[in-house]
């Protein structure tokens, strides 16, 4: 599989992606510059975390304007896979490609630590190979990871079976108090009605490496080459 990672102007999580795909999983990764409008060819990109244009108005607002994404939303509209993390997620709700928003977190802190996560669907490419009943650890770093969204959306999220992740404790237990910021129902990542794009607040390329002694975050990655299905 060809992946395209995305740079923007404060991106710091870039090379991070391109080490676990290009050098732990192999694949071959091609580097997109934020001013690009040629993907060169990729079926899967990643828009990694970071502080895109400074997180200036609201994080991702900026970057929704990039040139490269005009590419981003053609390639995800005509079924191409896509996978935001943290301020790639946020760059994908201001796109439109993601609904819902993510706010400021409800004790207005950033929040950098690890926190355990739970998969609540398998009905996607990035989720298929993960066990329900694991709770992954995988780090969280960010100061705007409040998933918000109306009620209708929630209800239609749920409905459509599009919350991939909720945050939980170590025991895999969804609750109030393992939700790191005041996410509404403890949701951590969803996915488009359609299945081809994802986004997640924590950082799975953060947790690929046995040097980092924790390689939770390689599952998420490995079910993507496991299960997209490509033209």
């Amino acid at each position: 599989m060809k992946f395209g990672v995305v740079t923007f102007p404060g991106s710091n999580c870039d090379e991070d992606i391109v080490y676990v795909l290009e050098t732990i999983l192999k694949q071959k990764v091609e580097r997109l510059w934020h001013k690009d409008t040629d993907i060169k060819g990729v079926d899967f990109i990643v828009l990694p975390g970071g502080f895109s244009y400074g997180d200036y108005l609201r994080s991702g607002a900026i970057a929704k304007h990039s040139p490269i994404m005009g590419e981003v939303i053609k390639h995800a509209n005509n079924g191409g896979y896509v996978l935001g993390i943290c301020n790639g997620f946020q760059i994908l709700t201001e796109s439109g490609l993601l609904e819902g928003a993510l706010l400021h977190n409800d004790n207005q802190k950033f929040i950098c630590k690890n926190i355990h996560l739970k998969t609540t669907s398998m009905d996607s490419a990035l989720t298929k190979d993960l066990n329900m009943s694991k709770a992954y650890k995988i780090p969280i770093a960010h100061g705007e990871g409040r998933y918000y969204a109306s009620d209708l959306t929630i209800e239609k999220l749920e409905e459509n079976d599009q919350i991939l992740f909720k945050y939980c404790d170590k025991d895999g237990e969804v609750n109030s108090s393992a939700n790191p910021n005041g996410s509404v129902l403890n949701i951590a990542g969803i996915c488009n009605e359609n299945r081809n794009v994802f986004g997640m607040m924590p950082h799975p390329e953060r947790a690929s490496d046995k040097e980092l002694n924790n390689e939770d975050g390689a599952a998420m990655f490995l079910s993507i080459l496991n299960n997209c299905q490509l033209n």
